[in-house]
């Protein structure tokens, strides 16, 4: 008797169904079939949402119009008027048109089909505009910032171009992101590499970006402008050309001195051009003898000679006793930056305090120094062979005035 071979068990494995592709062309024909019974079953509330969304459009492009005008040619270039006229002459056809669609949606009771394709071109103008909106905004803003004589010709023409071309992209990239989002896409991934790629373009030109945005803080924060005089380090000189990279500086030894934007901004800069007086410090000594009755006198003195200049003394007055004079301080301050003003002031003050001392008895000494003499045991040395000074000061040690 054979036995019998057991069979082996079948197992059916059914492969994962995948779902099927949407055919286009039966969306397409459901939405058409809506579309046409809503007609039949709303066309009054169609005519009406229609007159109400013409009337929407008309408005929107009075306004637009009227953004037009207001940034005219004729209008102050850099005005806050004419910044907000370029922003909404930048207001597209698809947006109004969008925007009345939008706004009547919902009394003309649009289909579901119908609702999520208006929803979904509107969200897509929406966005647009913004960026539109947000680009014009920045850019008219930064003209207003820059809208003085000091900030024309090619440095300023070569960084609204830059800046321009970066809000362009930061606007624009950030509206896509925001579109994706809306429109259901993870855009998590693409804000992480976004975000590194950053980070690696910063770190490998952030010497040049250091120097660009220290030329920005400089055209919107006016430290200084072209033409200005100022000092910085040891060095002074006029400002001559404000560059994206450095900044270029006449020295008033004739050469030109060219520094990077960044590493003038680090230093401290004194604007000579800017200051509204100059002050001229003098240190007048008058000899230990003079009466205390006359030094009383020498401030008053004093203030009266710099009003007789024409300057403004904003202290005269006893400073310190010094090695071989009691020393006065005086400082005169100039009206204005002048200093072709201020230098033949301070030669007609020089000449003036000389003839007023030489008048009133007050003598400015000579610096003096008194030297003793001494023998190697310490003894003073008479300065006569015998012993004996002829001097009326007679046994007081040699002094010599140098």
């Amino acid at each position: 008797m054979a036995a019998s071979t057991p069979t082996p068990a079948v197992t059916a494995t059914t492969a994962p169904t995948r779902a099927p592709a949407p055919d286009v062309q039966a969306q397409i024909h459901d939405l058409t079939s809506a579309t046409v019974n809503w007609f039949q079953a709303y066309w009054l509330q169609i005519i009406i949402a229609g007159a109400i969304a013409a009337g929407i459009v008309s408005a929107l492009y009075a306004l637009r119009g009227l953004g037009t005008r207001l940034c005219r040619p004729g209008n102050p270039r850099g005005a806050w008027l004419t910044v907000v006229g370029r922003v909404v002459a930048k207001t597209t056809n698809y947006f109004i048109i969008m925007t009345a669609i939008k706004v009547v949606d919902n009394y003309a009771q649009t289909p579901l089909a119908l609702d999520r394709l208006i929803t979904f071109l509107f969200t897509i103008a929406a966005v647009l505009q913004c960026a539109i909106w947000a680009r014009e905004f920045i850019l008219g803003t930064i003209e207003h910032k820059t809208a003085s004589e000091h900030f024309q010709g090619e440095t300023i023409i070569n960084a609204m171009g830059l800046i321009r071309l970066l809000v362009s992209v930061a606007v624009f990239a950030v509206a896509a992101i925001v579109l994706l989002d809306n429109l259901g896409v993870n855009v998590t991934g693409l804000v992480a590499g976004l975000g590194v790629g950053g980070i690696a373009i910063g770190l490998a030109a952030q010497g040049i970006f250091a120097d660009l945005f220290a030329a920005l803080a400089i055209i919107f924060d006016r430290p200084f402008s072209k033409g200005d005089q100022i000092s910085f380090g040891t060095s002074t000189g006029t400002i001559e050309a404000i560059g994206l990279k450095s900044t270029r500086i006449r020295a008033y030894t004739g050469e030109q001195r060219i520094i990077s934007n960044k590493a003038l901004l680090d230093m401290e800069i004194l604007n000579v051009t800017k200051r509204d007086h100059i002050r001229l410090p003098f240190t007048i000594g008058v000899a230990y003898e003079t009466p205390p009755e006359t030094l009383a006198r020498i401030p008053d003195i004093l203030k009266e000679l710099v009003e007789e200049a024409g300057g403004k003394a904003a202290r005269a007055g006893f400073e310190t006793f010094g090695p071989s004079s009691l020393d006065f301080a005086l400082l005169v301050d100039v009206p204005g930056a002048d200093w072709s003003v201020a230098h033949p002031l301070r030669d007609r003050l020089l000449v003036g305090i000389m003839k007023r001392f030489a008048a009133e008895g007050i003598s400015i000494p000579y610096p003096t120094q008194t030297t003793y003499t001494a023998a190697p045991n310490g003894e003073l040395i008479m300065p006569y062979a015998d012993g004996h000074d002829r001097t009326e000061h007679a046994g007081q040690p040699r002094i010599h005035r140098a």
